[in-house]
């Protein structure tokens, strides 16, 4: 009996004094949305969304590089840097073919993209890129990423299941997860933004994104996960590339543990600040130097 006694307060100690709990792996999803303006955000009911960042830092003038276009913008997102510095210009870069080139790059040619960043600093992390525009891809070097997955047609319902079943199957493993669909922007080219195909395309996105916020709860995959929500560019009439405010300022928030919570970010931000961010998301210290991108202050709580 004593033996008993013994082994259950041997148990006590180091449960409650020795033995910590162990850490939960980091896990970071980026919605991507393209074409997302600002007056989309502020007039389309998106109750999924609104639940989701209402937790979180909000900004709605974050500034897109230019031009205010596709590639140029999710790449700046991805690799700390304005398109001055990674060279994509426009929507037909190619790794063979571009006119301006990078002022740094990894050993087949591209810019350092925080994919890149982490697989070189985190190397349990898992890596996935989920998209339905095929020219996205392209300035980022594969060999960073664990999962790749396009879907056509401007589809991205299978991508969102795609991306829930990566998280799921790394959960004991820090993870970042691109999860992108261009549906918005297309409906914005052949509608106009902010016409009745243009909101129901918004609308459609909230509940894929509610679709999967539910699957992450019900897996115990939600508390704890980083979201940050983004976009490339607004629009006015049937396009975007101009200098407009309609174009050229975005919604732009993230949510998660270390976040200031219900908050509006006032320091300005821009479209080169999210890699940066999430670099610190996952403890990153070592920056690389052709980044110019920074972390407006208001976002973490410490």
């Amino acid at each position: 009996m004593k033996k008993i006694l013994l082994c259950f307060s041997l148990l006590f100690l180091l449960g409650y004094h020795g033995v910590t709990k162990p850490k939960k792996a980091t896990r970071v999803i980026l919605i991507g949305l393209d074409g997302f303006s600002v007056a989309g955000f502020k007039q389309v009911k998106h109750p999924h969304l609104d639940a989701l960042l209402k937790t979180g830092v909000l900004s709605l003038n974050t500034r897109t590089v230019m031009p205010s276009v596709t590639m140029p913008n999710w790449t700046s997102h991805l690799t700390g840097s304005g398109p001055e510095q990674h060279g994509v210009v426009n929507n037909n870069w190619t790794l063979s073919k571009h006119e301006l080139p990078p002022v740094a790059s990894d050993r087949k040619g591209y810019y350092p993209s925080v994919f890149k960043l982490l697989k070189e600093q985190v190397p349990s992390i898992k890596t996935a890129f989920f998209y339905n525009w095929a020219n996205l891809i392209k300035p980022f070097n594969q060999d960073y990423l664990d999962e790749v997955h396009f879907e056509e047609n401007d589809l991205y319902r299978t991508n969102y299941d795609r991306a829930f079943a990566f998280i799921k199957e790394n959960r004991d493993l820090p993870t970042l997860t691109f999860l992108y669909s261009v549906h918005i922007d297309h409906a914005g080219h052949n509608h106009q933004w902010m016409s009745a195909p243009y909101v129901k395309a918004i609308e459609e996105a909230d509940q894929a994104i509610g679709q999967l916020i539910q699957q992450l709860k019900e897996e115990n995959l939600y508390e704890g996960t980083y979201f940050i929500f983004f976009t490339d560019h607004g629009g006015t009439k049937n396009g975007h590339g101009g200098l407009t405010l309609d174009e050229m300022e975005v919604p732009w928030a993230i949510v998660g543990p270390n976040i200031n919570k219900g908050k509006r970010l006032e320091s300005p931000n821009n479209n080169t600040n999210t890699a940066c961010i999430i670099a610190r998301i996952f403890g990153s210290k070592d920056i690389p130097e052709a980044w110019t991108g920074k972390i407006p202050k208001g976002i973490f709580t410490k």
